[in-house]
This record gives structure tokens, C-alpha cells and sequence, in this order.
């Protein structure tokens, strides 16, 4: 009983150990350059009155697109209105702070994948990391790269 209990208190320990490293590890990516440059632009977004107008006007084509979106596209103005959202967008993309806030916001989501693939294959090769990546270039079954078969 008593050495089942001083596993038991190692275990907390080394956990305890771990997880005060993965705090400190956090902070040194919220003191990071991509964390800040994150912070700054998503300020600059945030109190841009031009974003705040085109944002409110893409969220009124956007309700307009999905009322047409019901039906399809049967409806009479279903592509004009799926147009004019694509407009707003493309009018939202032309704002600098929006375009260097995406890509800040790329840097940021880039650096903690790499620190959670880091983490993850210092454990196991076979463990998956999430990532935000639709197309991920990552091997194994579902992305077509070298694989022995045995998934799942």
C-alpha cells in the first residue's frame, strides 16, 4: 500500500512538473513576436471604423444570401447575392489591417502547431496533432503519403 501510494505521489509530481512547463511554455509564446504582432493587428481590425462598416454590410448580404441559400439555386437571386457577399469579402481583403491580421494570425496558428507536432513526436511518431490546415501535408492514410496499411 505504502509504495502504490508513493507512486501515486511521483506520478502527481511529474505531472504537476509537466504541466507547470507547459505554463511556461505558454508564456513564452504570449511574449513571442507572432504574439504580438497577432495582438496588434487584431487591434487595428477591431477599432477600424471601415472594417466595422463592412463588416456590418457583409453580415446584411450575408442574411440575404441565406434566405436565397434556402432554395438554392432555383432561386431568382441566388448568385447575385451569393456575388455580393463574394464583393464584401474581397472589399474586406483589400484592407490592410484585415490582410495583416490574416497573416499574423497564419504566423501564430503555424508556430503552435509546430510546438504541438514537437510535443506530440517527443512522445510517439504516430501521435495526430489538430491542425487548422484544410490541406494538410502531413503522412499517413488520409493524405496519401507512405503507409503500411495497418490504420485504424
Amino acid at each position: 500500500m505504502a509504495s502504490m501510494l508513493q507512486t501515486m505521489e511521483a506520478d502527481t509530481i511529474d505531472m504537476s512538473a509537466v504541466l507547470m512547463q507547459a505554463y511556461d511554455m505558454g508564456d513564452m509564446i504570449n511574449s513571442s513576436a507572432e504574439v504580438a504582432d497577432y495582438l496588434y493587428w487584431k487591434n487595428a481590425v477591431d477599432n477600424s471604423e471601415e472594417v466595422k462598416g463592412l463588416k456590418a454590410v457583409f453580415a446584411r448580404k450575408k442574411d440575404a444570401f441565406e434566405e436565397c441559400e434556402r432554395f438554392g439555386h432555383y432561386h431568382p437571386s441566388y448568385h447575385q447575392a451569393l456575388a455580393a457577399v463574394n464583393e464584401i469579402q474581397d472589399k474586406l481583403q483589400e484592407v490592410e489591417a484585415v490582410r495583416k491580421f490574416k497573416e499574423a494570425e497564419d504566423r501564430l496558428d503555424d508556430l503552435l502547431f509546430t510546438v504541438s507536432t514537437t510535443i506530440a513526436h517527443a512522445v510517439s511518431d504516430t501521435i495526430k496533432v489538430p491542425s487548422n490546415n484544410p490541406l494538410p501535408t502531413g503522412k499517413g492514410c488520409s493524405s496519401g503519403g507512405s503507409c503500411s496499411g495497418n490504420c485504424g
